[in-house]
């Protein structure tokens, strides 16, 4: 598909459309979508920002790439002024002090927010139906969940009520959702984006990711959002990729895939025979295709879990009500601090939180938490050590087609199993991009750290080749 970014700029440019129509057109969508996918509107401030750039371009001047281009946000990330709910009850009236650095960034650049996207409450799920708000559905069949924890931004994206929409990524929240509603979804490199302004779930692992509905859309938003950031230690400086840079495939020569994801009893006969069908056709093209040993699935989502909720207790253990959030008074304090959080938090929020201070209490912590560090260290090696052989791993997105509502909230261990083909990427801290193709659920392109272009070129290879 055509970059709708550029589509859109040139239209605007040539006043083809103007900045408010396209915005009213938007807004009026997602007034009337039947997806549940908005938290909230931003409606006064956006038509406000589409009469400026009119202005603009009625005066002659020349307006930026992003400049008046709608865009969608998920409800964990601070805007100042706006309500940040991330889902819960805890924080339903809670508004943003400040803005995050991603997000100022696309606002620098003149994009205008539309929407705070529904999502699973503090990124807990894997379907967008652990929300106050109720369940996301799907863009495709409404009748399944929309994905998690990033289900109202793929949904926003693929039903075009939004031209992009900024997720967030810890375990495959962006990438899942992605390919359960048919779009592009990215994981960047840990770092390169910072996370300033992104509520923490498991800080390790989080990452800001763009979902768009092509490659291009993708480039132009994750470029415009990387960089240092001295709010965010863990960021680096990057540079930015060049749209002919990942217009050629002649660097990647070899493909890897996991042989015991694809072995697995686990994973849906029709995915698996896709998935195989996809690599024939990448053989077909010249590319010299190797299976690779990994860690089993089970494994995988032990140990993402393990630390990921362990850095869930951690951050959350600030939400009692007394700086900011829906405070429940009781006899005492200690009464206020445990019934805020008992009635604030789902029940999934709450399993997670006493999983996380499970796993690092004493007499459990070097047996559950330390092993799960070390598990973490062991992925991270066999990934360097792949990287050497191949240039790029393949793999499904999921083992299996989008449950029906409801069903993911009977079974939690299932839904957690529904993440086993991500988790191993946000462990290693790898860029990973979900592809609209190949299977039902779309396929993972992964590289090296900060090889996000070389994901991003063969995911345009791909485009053309199956």
């Amino acid at each position: 598909m055509e970059s709708q970014i550029r589509t859109l700029h040139k239209k605007l440019v040539s006043k083809e459309i103007s900045c408010l129509d396209l915005v009213k057109e938007k807004l009026e969508a997602l007034k009337q979508n039947t997806n549940n996918t908005v938290n909230s509107l931003l409606e006064d401030s956006a038509l406000e920002s589409a009469k400026k750039v009119d202005q603009k371009i009625a005066n002659g001047e020349s307006i930026r790439l992003l400049e008046g281009i709608p865009f969608g946000i998920k409800d964990v990330y601070m805007v100042q002024g706006t309500y940040t709910t991330a889902s819960s009850d805890l924080l339903k009236n809670y508004k943003s002090a400040y803005t995050a650095t991603a997000i100022q960034k696309l606002l620098d650049a003149g994009a205008i927010p539309l929407v705070k996207e529904n999502c699973d409450s503090f990124g807990h799920g894997s379907s967008s139906e652990n929300t106050i708000f109720g369940a996301v559905k799907n863009a495709i069949n409404p009748e399944l969940v929309g994905g998690g924890s990033s289900g109202g931004s793929a949904v926003n994206v693929a039903k075009d009520y939004t031209v992009f929409s900024i997720g967030g990524d810890t375990g495959g929240s962006v990438r899942q959702p992605a390919g359960y509603n048919n779009v592009y979804g990215l994981k960047p490199t840990y770092g390169r984006i910072s996370r300033y302004g992104l509520m923490a779930y498991a800080s390790s692992t989080d990452c800001v990711g763009p979902i768009a509905k092509s490659i291009e859309d993708i480039r132009i938003v994750l470029n415009t959002m990387s960089g240092k950031d001295i709010k965010d230690q863990t960021t680096y400086t990057s540079e930015a990729i060049t749209e002919e840079a990942i217009s050629s495939n002649g660097s990647i020569k070899s493909v890897g895939y996991f042989k015991n994801f694809v072995e697995s009893d686990a994973i849906d006969e029709k995915i698996k025979a896709d998935f195989f069908s996809a690599i024939e056709k990448i053989k077909a093209k010249g590319i010299e295709v190797k299976e690779l040993d990994f860690f089993k699935s089970d494994t995988l989502v032990s140990t993402y879990y393990t630390l990921a909720m362990a850095e869930t207790a951690s951050n959350l253990s600030r939400l009692d009500g007394t700086n900011y959030g829906n405070r429940i008074e009781s006899e005492n304090l200690k009464e206020t601090y445990s019934v805020t959080r008992s009635e604030n938090f789902s029940e999934e929020t709450k399993r997670r939180i006493v999983g996380g201070n499970q796993v690092l209490s004493q007499g459990f912590s070097d047996e559950i938490y330390l092993k799960g560090l070390s598990l973490r260290d062991q992925i991270s090696q066999n990934f360097e050590e792949d990287f050497s052989e191949v240039d790029i791993i393949i793999s499904p997105v999921t083992p299996m087609s989008p449950p029906k509502i409801g069903d993911s909230l009977k079974d939690p261990l299932a839904m957690y199993l529904s993440d086993a083909y991500t988790v191993g990427f946000s462990l290693g801290q790898l860029p990973t991009l979900t592809v609209p193709q190949g299977t039902e659920t779309g396929l993972q392109i992964t590289a090296a750290k900060d090889n996000d272009e070389l994901v991003l070129k063969f995911a345009n290879f791909l485009k053309d080749t199956i």
